[in-house]
């Protein structure tokens, strides 16, 4: 790859524009400007359309070489990167059509608190509990790395614990508080998922956080961890708390399934299913999240298998501060928030949030 030190300076000043705009996404991609995301849309800045040889240059500049050559050999790399003063960064880089392109996501040095996230009361309570798997899930850029963020950021506060967080790459940066924080980077301190959860265990863990859960191995090491008196927060790219049941027993082979059902039915804590909307009044955007807790009836139909009846249970599951994704989205349009065409967009079952909207009226 070719390197220019001129182009660090122009990195630099791009993402420091970033973050002065209050984009979560800078894009840099041959043939077009550079590019950031702000409320979900992305808008090209004013700056010269880049050059194969720019991206190159851009991408090179914020490298060690060390990723340079993984870069070159796998042809895709994650990575962070940090601007003293500014912010920290997740990068992607990727070969498309025979040149480089890159994502870069900005996260604040900052911590953000669980109170300005927006998110239940409820999901708080999660941070009291000794052990069991507490999953976040959504779509890719939908705050799951920013919740588990804060939830760990309040263990840490008030808890005298031991943290292990295994990420790729570490985003937000955690300080010793009451507890202890061991945050390991994938490629940088471990050269897989794989092998740091082997090996986590031996840390003696109070708490564990996976940056996301990708595959059997990781998922049946978090399982065990979470059976065996660790509490293990992790992330999966899933819409709804039943599908996120589904993707996990459906990546065993059909002869394990039954007893993963098993396992998952007695270490499930609860799944936090959200996604990033845009407000109504266009300032930004606002969370709307599905929680279920795994109740006795919520245990007995994951055991049972009766996945397509969790949704049921959600509905009716308010006492334990349950809530389903049509139901806060609907919440969100009757306070302002969203409007109804969001709503419409963005819902499970359009007819059941039509119905909800008829009722409220």
């Amino acid at each position: 790859m070719l390197l220019d030190k001129d182009y660090k300076n122009k990195i630099d000043a791009l993402l420091t524009l970033i973050v002065e705009k209050n984009a979560s996404d800078l894009h840099l991609i041959a043939g077009f400007q550079p590019a950031m995301r702000i409320n979900g849309e992305i808008r090209p800045i004013d700056y010269p359309t880049l050059t194969p040889k720019d991206v190159e240059c851009l991408i090179a500049s914020v490298l060690t070489e060390a990723q340079l050559q993984k870069l070159e050999t796998n042809l895709e790399l994650d990575f962070s990167y940090s601007i003293h003063g500014v912010a920290r960064f997740r990068g992607n880089i990727m070969k498309q059509r025979g040149t480089w392109a890159a994502a870069f996501r900005a996260v604040p040095f900052i911590l953000p608190s669980f109170d300005s996230l927006g998110l239940p009361g409820e999901i708080k309570k999660l941070c009291d509990l000794s052990r069991g798997l507490v999953l976040v899930t959504g779509p890719t850029g939908s705050g799951k790395s920013t919740t588990l963020a804060a939830l760990i950021d309040i263990i840490n506060t008030n808890r005298a614990l031991n943290i292990v967080t295994i990420e790729d790459p570490i985003e937000f940066l955690h300080k010793h508080k009451k507890s202890t924080v061991r945050q390991r980077e994938i490629g940088m301190d471990t050269h897989s998922f794989g092998e740091a959860l082997k090996h986590v265990l031996r840390h003696d863990p109070d708490v564990i956080l996976i940056g996301e859960m990708r595959d059997l191995e990781s998922i049946s090491i978090a399982l065990t961890a979470a059976e065996t008196g660790h509490l293990v927060f992790s992330t999966l790219h899933t819409q709804t708390a039943p599908l996120t049941i589904s993707r996990i027993v459906d990546i065993f082979s059909s002869d394990k399934r039954e007893q993963i059902r098993q396992q998952l039915a007695g270490s499930l804590k609860a799944v936090i299913s959200q996604q990033l909307l845009p407000r109504a009044d266009r300032k930004g955007r606002v969370v709307a999240v599905e929680y279920m807790v795994n109740t006795p009836a919520i245990r007995s139909l994951i055991r049972d298998g009766k996945d397509h009846q969790l949704y049921s249970a959600i509905q009716t599951g308010h006492s334990y501060g349950m809530q389903t994704m049509d139901a806060a989205l609907v919440k969100l349009y009757q306070s302002g928030k969203i409007t109804r065409e969001i709503a419409l967009e963005y819902c499970i079952d359009a007819g059941e949030v039509q119905r909800m909207m008829r009722n409220w009226i």
